[in-house]
């Protein structure tokens, strides 16, 4: 299978239950709920995602002929620094690409491997973390996982609406807007209200890096 990828990068995971940890992040291109042209945003199914997961030109980004061939472009960009090295499948929506020889490539170079995904699909089996961020006016497929990961205030996305699912932590994750102060509160104050709920911020954002 060829593997079309945007980028890979070695930054910091910063948000959701791993922040923190050093990763490497491989962001497939292709999403299922928005082609990834401002264009088309207005008519997308998801018009807030804050990603450009369009192409396949950025750092480290291609075509990969192979899990193999991705498997050591992932391997390399982690490099020598020791420790258990950890990878992000992200997009755009991964498990549009994500598949069984990837991930068993990628588990034989020994990486720890997390994925973070819309739900709309399964995710296939070999995952260790899964994150799922639910979409307004989607269907759930992936109803399990180590975390839920929710966008806040988004219309359509209620949070009572996920609490019975089964996930090991609840975030929610204020929107990224001009109003984004404002929400953070409004986050803040949910999660006090409801402590089954944590508040995930995106700190990378916060301390300038990728």
């Amino acid at each position: 299978m060829s593997y079309q990828v945007k980028e890979i990068f070695l930054t910091l995971q910063g948000e959701g239950g791993q922040a923190g940890r050093a990763a490497v992040f491989c962001r497939f291109a292709g999403c299922n709920l928005w082609t990834g042209r401002e264009a088309d945003r207005a008519h997308a199914i998801c018009r807030f995602c804050d990603t450009d997961f369009l192409g396949v030109d950025g750092p480290g980004g291609g075509r990969f002929e192979g899990a193999s061939a991705l498997a050591d472009a992932l391997e390399a960009a982690w490099g020598a620094r020791g420790g258990e090295p950890f990878v992000v499948f992200t997009g755009g929506e991964p498990t549009l690409q994500l598949d069984a020889p990837l991930l068993s490539a990628v588990k034989a170079r020994g990486f720890y491997i997390a994925v973070e995904t819309n739900g709309t699909r399964p995710t296939p089996q070999g995952v260790d973390w899964i994150c799922v961020s639910p979409k307004p006016n989607t269907t759930l497929a992936q109803t399990h996982g180590q975390e839920l990961k929710l966008v806040y205030p988004v219309e359509g996305l209620d949070p009572r609406q996920f609490e019975a699912l089964s996930f090991e932590r609840f975030f929610l994750q204020p929107l990224d807007d001009a109003q984004q102060a404002a929400h953070i509160q409004a986050a803040a104050r949910r999660c006090l209200e409801s402590p089954q709920w944590r508040l995930s911020l995106q700190t990378h954002k916060l301390i300038g890096i990728p």
